[in-house]
């Protein structure tokens, strides 16, 4: 069932174009991808049963899922001698870090999408702020965003499924209200590297550079 964060009316489309980010134009990304977390795509895919006959929902397939960290640059403004030195800081910054311990249950619904947080954030905020830290190293006032948001602000969540077309929310509550299934518990090991783009009204990554996270 959802958590009981501020109940929205309606939900819009999420596939709106941003002003910086057309289509055809991948970027580099440092976000945490789900590839060994079979019981968190568990977890994700009761949800999306449940959410299944919305069709004003797409759900997310497994191989897309991901917690959103930080934006490197778009490929046509990142050589790729900056991508491996911003790699390898990557990689020294990350070597000594803890790795996030985090929890899933409940899923929140927001006016472009439906996802599950990370809780609590701050793990997840301390290793954005180190990659933050090693990308602005290499490639300093050019990062976009200039610097992550701030703490309070940073919500780390995993999507389960993006709004493709404006309706109404209440759908969306009654279908996960049927859902009853116990928290999960996770520990990221990888923060990789995604040459990632939007292109099919999905994010999706063509390859990943995986960097560990913590002692090798």
């Amino acid at each position: 069932m959802p958590t009981e964060d501020a109940r929205v009316e309606s939900v819009r489309n999420h596939w709106w174009w941003r002003p910086d980010w057309p289509a055809g134009r991948p970027l580099y990304a440092c976000h945490l991808t789900l590839d060994d977390q079979p019981e968190l795509r568990d977890l994700i895919r009761h949800y999306q049963d449940a959410l299944a006959h919305l069709g004003y929902l797409d759900l997310i397939p497994p191989g897309s899922l991901h917690l959103t960290m930080q934006r490197v640059g778009f490929v046509d403004e990142v050589s790729p001698a900056e991508l491996n030195s911003v790699a390898e800081r990557i990689a020294d910054r990350l070597r000594d870090a803890p790795a996030p311990v985090v929890t899933f249950h409940e899923p929140t619904v927001r006016e472009e999408g439906i996802f599950l947080k990370a809780l609590p954030a701050e793990p997840v905020y301390t290793l954005r702020l180190a990659v933050y830290q090693a990308i602005e190293s290499v490639l300093g006032p050019r990062m976009r965003p200039l610097a992550p948001p701030a703490r309070e602000r940073y919500v780390p969540h995993v999507s389960v499924a993006y709004v493709n077309s404006d309706g109404p929310a209440q759908p969306v509550y009654d279908a996960l209200s049927r859902v009853h299934q116990a928290p999960v518990t996770v520990t990221f090991r990888v923060a990789p590297i995604l040459d990632f783009h939007r292109d099919h009204q999905m994010y999706e990554w063509t390859r990943a550079l995986p960097i560990p996270i913590g002692p090798r």
